[in-house]
């Protein structure tokens, strides 16, 4: 099977053409008018408009619906630093995404840069084409570095999706689990493996919704990140915390919470045992999470358990943020990702999923019944909903905390 599914996947991006996009035009060129519109003479005049007023470039071009998918191809989904040449499917697919979801256009560039400042200038010199830029499989802690100039230099959402993508559907489904479990995001303690991109994002952000930092624990490969540790990065000092706690075992002991975004079979049955009463367990490793669901549920019934995966309930995916994000954000002409935006989209999604769930996603994953439960606590990512329920709460944010440029559009619903 192993091999049949690698032959399907080699298929699947050979035929019936190389590749999985394509870019085909919106206007018609059929006639010499036509021609004469499309380029010259007629281009010149949305020229003129937009040399007047860049903000133009947003009614006469297809800028505000347009995103930059961008990797060096460091940190490739689990197959770590391939180069910039092998990330291109994974961009590709992430295109296909973008589009299927949200309707939002993509091109994908692949920088074979040699150092930091390099990719960053690069990124920087093309940005006047986007309305938005998404980084993709960066490794930590470049990415961080990256996504900050690169957010202080350009008027245009940055957002590195493996930090704030995966926080975004982390605390969605967490605050649903933790709601079902009768606990509070303040009241929780939680434990949280994995200091890269997406842990610290989902640091950051728990913070953000309420969790209270000297109730966290975050951890590396080498354990607890406490202050007395020499070899911690900038990045990782912020969150860490005394303690006489040193190992996984160790921080697990009556948590309230794991979150795993690490790597497979790490958290053993024992551990998850010693957690507190109600625990929830996000093991979110991929292909193998941090501890099977079959594994952990043998040894606590009343646990509430998310993987990255699809053959288990309450997948945490990253489809069920970036798209809808960059379409609120890319609808306001929004001049960056505010921390109010993830925010927004961390409620509606949450919401989301306690409302009754329709016939047709019902249909797309062959089930007779869906409701918001222990297998339940975030959308599936085929829910028409979603498109109808985020873009609209990114968008209000990003009216309300002050980096839209236009208002909050008039198709949407009322806030």
């Amino acid at each position: 099977m192993k091999n049949e599914m690698k032959q399907a996947a080699l298929d699947y991006h050979s035929k019936p053409a190389p590749g999985k996009i394509a870019v085909v035009p919106t206007k018609p060129c059929e006639t010499q008018q036509d021609l004469s519109l499309a380029y010259s003479p007629g281009v010149a005049e949305p020229v003129r408009e937009i040399a007047k007023d860049p903000e133009a470039a947003y009614r006469y071009t297809n800028k505000g619906n347009l995103v930059a998918v961008i990797s060096n191809g460091t940190a490739i989904l689990g197959l770590g630093n391939r180069g910039s040449l092998a990330s291109k499917p994974v961009l590709e697919g992430k295109a296909v995404l973008f589009k299927r979801f949200a309707n939002i256009d993509v091109f994908d560039i692949e920088i074979d840069a040699p150092d930091r400042d390099s990719f960053i200038d690069t990124v920087a010199y093309i940005a006047p084409t986007f309305g938005g830029i998404n980084l993709e499989d960066i490794a930590a802690p470049e990415c961080f570095a990256i996504e900050e100039m690169l957010r202080a230099r350009l008027d245009i959402p940055v957002f590195h999706d493996d930090q704030h993508g995966t926080a975004v559907i982390i605390c969605a489904g967490l605050l649903n689990a933790l709601e079902l479990q009768g606990k509070k995001l303040p009241e929780a303690r939680i434990v949280l493996l994995g200091a890269g991109a997406a842990g610290l994002a989902t640091m950051q952000l728990l913070i953000a919704l309420g969790a209270k930092r000297e109730r966290m624990l975050l951890l590396d490969s080498q354990g607890v990140i406490h202050p007395g540790r020499p070899d911690l990065n900038i990045y990782k000092r912020r969150y860490a915390q005394v303690t006489d706690k040193r190992t996984l075992a160790d921080a697990m002991q009556g948590a309230d919470v794991f979150i795993g975004v690490s790597a497979g079979n790490v958290v053993s049955p024992e551990m998850v045992a010693s957690m507190a009463p109600r625990p929830v367990v996000f093991a979110l490793a991929n292909p193998d999470p941090e501890i099977r669901p079959e594994l952990a549920n043998a040894v606590r019934r009343d646990l509430i358990m998310a993987t990255g995966r699809s053959d288990y309930p309450n997948q945490v995916n990253n489809v069920l943020g970036f798209p809808y994000i960059f379409r609120g954000a890319l609808d306001v002409h929004a001049s960056s990702v505010s921390r109010a935006m993830l925010v927004g989209a961390v409620h509606a999604l949450a919401r989301l999923a306690h409302d009754p769930v329709p016939a047709e996603v019902l249909r797309a994953y062959g089930l007779e019944r869906l409701e918001f439960g222990p297998e339940y606590i975030i959308p599936k990512p085929l829910d028409p909903r979603l498109i109808k329920t985020i873009p609209p709460a990114v968008a209000r944010a990003a009216v309300d905390s002050g980096v839209a440029r236009a208002g909050y559009p008039a198709h949407y619903p009322a806030p």
